[in-house]
């Protein structure tokens, strides 16, 4: 089952997906986020990685437009903490190189302590590690 998020105006912003083949979350995030998409959205799926007990997420950010430096500090401080206490520990973020969102992406892996982290610019590296460090 896939949870699409939206935004005030109807667009979805979000999509949840629980993975049990590979015994992950993936997350597609889209378009412009504000700081109170990026908490809805984090909490949506931090609530299905503690439902499915699995300990890995698959975020893909390639579809984000601009940067979320916004929320930098609330991501890094409160919900990674909150993600680990869920079970989070190794989370692969896809990022498209050379763009705003991705000099956010970098800024979040440099600070972040709660739980493993790699970022990577194609889907196949990303779901790889998964799969090594998720097995």
């Amino acid at each position: 089952m896939i949870q699409e998020l939206t935004s005030p105006t109807g667009r979805v912003y979000l999509t949840v997906e629980t993975d049990t083949e590979n015994k992950w979350i993936l997350v597609n995030w889209m378009g412009y986020l504000t700081s109170d998409s990026i908490k809805a959205g984090a909490a949506a799926y931090t609530a299905a990685l503690a439902k499915s007990g699995f300990s890995c997420v698959l975020n893909d950010t390639r579809e984000v437009r601009g940067p979320w430096d916004h929320s930098i500090d609330w991501v890094v401080n409160e919900w990674a903490p909150n993600a680990a206490a869920a079970g989070l520990r190794y989370f692969a973020m896809i990022t498209t190189p050379e763009t705003l969102a991705q000099e956010s992406a970098s800024s979040f892996y440099e600070q972040l302590t709660a739980f493993h982290a790699e970022v990577f610019d194609n889907r196949e590296a990303a779901q790889q590690w998964l799969r090594s460090v998720c097995s």
